[in-house]
């Protein structure tokens, strides 16, 4: 059985661009007991690939997240492939706010102890224990109130460009180490306050939330879907926009904008700009925010002395990889103080 892809990515873009069929970028996840996460990737793998569904999507025992993308055409019918599984039947997909071609370019469908990266290794809790869900007007109104303490579960990175007026945005660099820090932050509103979560899809929040319950936390809410299907709610049933800026997300698209506000600032010249990039010297690939300008001047790079590589031919850049160990620095989604420190002097 077939499990890669025979084409790799440029050779996809190009394909998605003859093809001139429109893509919807969408997400779920579910939690459930799988006894054979291998045996349903595959069974994935197959229809999806019939299908010409493009993504990522993680299979563990625990259940699946799947973020993808689908040929407008062969939505109904990849939308069958789900009703047909009994724990998938009838599923709440995230559509994209904003929808891009190529979100995707390749279908990888991999194996994972943990749908998601959380760092819990406590067996004693439930993970489908979980708070009050709550949709968009709801949250509008919980949030407005004095007695609750709204937190993004989101990374720094992605705090940095978009959210909601006055959350609590911890300064993480990834899920797995942010629930102690979030534990700490909020332990003092343990009982008495609404504890209200978010995050870019959902996922994030439902496991903080059974962990949380499990540690006791009383009032535990989440925002159901996340910032996307909370844009959608929002547009659709015209309902006030609480959130300001942009919502970070992994795909091709970087980001998807929820409303006009620009919130952050190039980390090169200081300007106003919320457009994250990926250094294009292969050997840093840093992300980090930099607005047109900058872009143009730094040739997308984040240094000058990544500027200084990336403009070497490609068979001497190569050589200079070869043999050196990445800086613990590097693919950090985000600046360290040293990168700062750099960026400012043009190191």
């Amino acid at each position: 059985m077939q499990l890669y892809n025979n084409l790799n990515a440029q050779e996809q873009a190009a394909l998605i661009d003859q093809a001139g069929i429109k893509r919807l970028t969408l997400s779920f996840y579910k939690y459930h007991n799988l006894s054979n996460p291998e045996t349903f990737r595959n069974h994935l793998h197959t229809h999806w690939d019939a299908l010409h569904v493009l993504g990522r999507i993680f299979v563990a025992s625990e259940g699946i997240n799947a973020q993808l993308s689908v040929p407008a055409p062969q939505f109904h019918s990849f939308k069958q492939t789900l009703d047909e599984i009994s724990f998938l039947k009838g599923i709440r997909l995230n559509i994209a706010v904003e929808q891009y071609d190529k979100s995707f370019l390749k279908l990888k469908i991999k194996l994972r102890s943990k749908i998601l990266a959380d760092g819990l290794d406590d067996q004693t809790f439930d993970p489908t224990d979980v708070g009050t869900h709550l949709k968009a007007e709801e949250f509008n109104q919980i949030i407005a109130d004095p007695d609750t303490i709204l937190v993004d579960m989101r990374n720094h990175y992605e705090t940095e460009i978009g959210h909601f007026e006055n959350a609590l945005t911890p300064d993480v660099d990834t899920f797995r180490n942010s629930l102690e820090i979030i534990e700490k932050d909020i332990e003092s509103y343990k009982n008495d306050k609404n504890i209200v979560m978010y995050c870019t899809g959902g996922i994030r929040c439902e496991k903080a939330s059974a962990y949380f319950k499990h540690k006791g936390f009383k009032n535990l809410f989440q925002l159901e879907g996340g910032i996307i299907e909370y844009a959608r709610q929002v547009k659709t049933l015209n309902l006030e926009n609480k959130f300001k800026g942009k919502n970070f997300v992994f795909d091709q698209r970087m980001s998807e904008r929820i409303s006009d506000d620009i919130i952050s600032f190039c980390h090169q010249c200081g300007d106003p700009s919320d457009t994250h990039v990926n250094c294009a010297n292969k050997a840093c690939h840093l992300l980090f925010i930099q607005c047109s300008n900058c872009r143009k001047a730094m040739d997308q790079c984040c240094t000058i002395k990544c500027k200084e590589v990336n403009a070497k031919p490609l068979k001497e850049q190569k050589k200079l990889r070869r043999g050196h160990k990445t800086e613990p620095t590097i693919f950090k989604k985000g600046r360290s103080k040293e990168q700062i420190q750099g960026t400012k002097e043009g190191t």
